[in-house]
């Protein structure tokens, strides 16, 4: 076993794929150097820092590692290989993830050779539950499969706004699905869990904003489904995507960075605080970042509470609010919260349970139907003035159900209806939908969006969209719909399912 100092050191080199090129002579180190190997002494100090977490690489030779051991061996077999950066200035160690093989599979290891990869944020191997997740993106996925390979670069920003708004959003959701009569679900693979869905969904968000991640002084995650009891996923978040103005020698973020929690609707409850935020000039915050991330848990079928699992699902959805380059705007916002346990996990248990016919009514349809009616009356508009409805999804009944008897449309709720696709992802559910919405939407078109937490609230959210949301879809590849019917997709029986769902755990 690593010694933890060395542990540390992998995790923030490797976490960011940082590295040092020489100011004279060009060289280029993946490791974070104070001087070069070829220009001495005068290079001391004069080495510019580089990281490779945007770029693409190339896989130029790879074997494979049949039967791994010790902390590997939960990954099952995998490639292995060396990835070389900016023309092979830069080698470096690397796997490739998101492949199931089968055991005595023959591959062809010169078909993959010379092919484009994509750094990934995943776990690095399995450790015991009271250790700290080790990370890294040395994984890689092909640029041509699944996850493309898309471009970020920082973009001045020319138009200033009287509301704050959304400003950028990502989605990630794995490639590995299950699907089962009349609905399909995100599976996360066996090295991912809530922590690197919010990193990739982030990544996605600072992509298709164009914003610099120095400008980003607030980061919000919000999930159920934290691997850890004890500390936060939003100071790993910052610390990968390089969030608010960084102390290089000290190794920090000057940004805040907080976890919060209150079941399906822990993102959402910090939409208006990101908003208020960006919104009040004295906080110096010109943008915050929501993050809704889950994987969502359930006890196998069979067992109690095993219900859930006919529903739940994987993936993370991140926004970026501020006053700049808004894309939709804020208009209105409305709550309700009352104590009503429908859905629970007690501390140390493994699963929640639910409250069975209750989680309907007077859980979710009460709080739902009451934080969107009281926003509509309180800005004065009718269901024909709203192009569309998104609410939480725990299921496909009740969003239909509570956007029927709010008086809308199946034009305005189907689009943002995406839990037959990717199943309840919790936290990032109703985010979700209202991602696929502004995937579509036209300038000048209100959505409605009415999250849901179990214990329980609602928010109620009207945006209303902008003229720079079509010019901002040039960004970005990956939307919900590419997601939704890529060819790469993988689909995997129920045994394959629970193992993924469990990852690299051990006891």
């Amino acid at each position: 076993m690593s010694s933890e100092p060395i542990e540390r050191r992998v995790s923030y080199v490797g976490d960011r794929l940082r590295g040092s090129r020489c100011i004279f002579c060009g060289k280029e180190y993946f490791d974070l150097r104070d001087y070069c190997g070829n220009c001495g002494r005068k290079s001391y100090g004069k080495m510019a820092p580089i990281d490779f977490f945007f770029e693409k690489g190339q896989l130029e030779v790879c074997t494979f590692v049949n039967k791994p051991t010790n902390k590997f061996t939960k990954l099952g077999n995998y490639i292995y290989g060396i990835v070389s950066f900016h023309n092979g200035k830069v080698r470096v160690p690397g796997r490739l993830t998101d492949r199931l093989w089968k055991e005595n599979e023959e591959i062809d290891l010169s078909s993959l050779e010379g092919r484009e990869v994509v750094p990934r944020f995943r776990r690095r191997y399995a450790v015991k539950k009271s250790e700290i997740v080790p990370t890294i993106s040395l994984a890689f996925t092909f640029a041509d499969e699944y996850y493309p390979y898309q471009e970020y670069q920082a973009v001045k920003p020319n138009k200033e706004y009287e509301k704050p708004g959304i400003v950028g959003y990502g989605v990630y959701v794995s490639r590995f699905r299950i699907k089962e009569s009349f609905m399909e679900r995100s599976v996360p693979f066996i090295d991912e869990d809530a922590i690197t869905a919010a990193v990739e969904a982030g990544k996605l968000a600072l992509i298709h904003s164009g914003v610099d991640s120095r400008l980003i002084g607030k980061v919000y995650v919000g999930s159920e489904s934290n691997p850890y009891a004890v500390k936060p996923i939003a100071s790993k978040v910052a610390q990968v995507l390089k969030l608010g103005e960084e102390d290089k020698a000290d190794g920090v973020q000057y940004v805040d960075a907080v976890d919060t929690e209150f079941a399906c609707k822990a993102a959402t409850s910090m939409f208006k605080d990101a908003a208020s935020l960006v919104f009040y000039p004295d906080s110096h915050t010109p943008c915050a970042m929501v993050i809704g991330t889950d994987n969502s848990q359930a006890a196998p079928r069979g067992a109690p509470g095993g219900e859930l699992d006919f529903f739940v699902g994987y993936g993370g959805c991140a926004f970026i609010f501020g006053m700049r380059d808004v894309i939709a705007e804020i208009e209105g916002w409305h709550s309700c919260t009352s104590d009503t346990p429908d859905f629970w996990r007690r501390d140390g248990e493994p699963f929640p349970r639910h409250g069975g016919r209750f989680t309907g009514d007077p859980a979710y349809f009460k709080h739902v139907g009451k934080a969107a009616k009281k926003l509509m009356e309180k800005l004065r508009l009718q269901p024909s003035d709203i192009r569309y409805f998104v609410s939480h999804q725990p299921n496909i009944r009740f969003p239909v159900k509570i956007a029927k008897t709010l008086g809308f449309k199946e034009e305005q709720y189907l689009p943002g209806l995406q839990v037959a696709r990717f199943g309840n992802t919790y936290s990032g559910a109703s985010p979700l939908g209202l991602a696929a919405v502004l995937d579509i939407a036209k300038p000048e078109e209100r959505i409605l969006v009415v999250s849901y937490g179990s214990g329980a609230g609602s928010d109620a959210y009207l945006f209303r969209t902008t003229s720079q949301l079509p010019e901002k879809r040039e960004r970005q590849k990956f939307t919900i719909q590419y997601q939704a019917q890529n060819p790469y997709i993988e689909y995997v029986d129920y045994g394959t399912y629970r193992k993924l769902k469990l990852g690299l755990e051990t006891d």
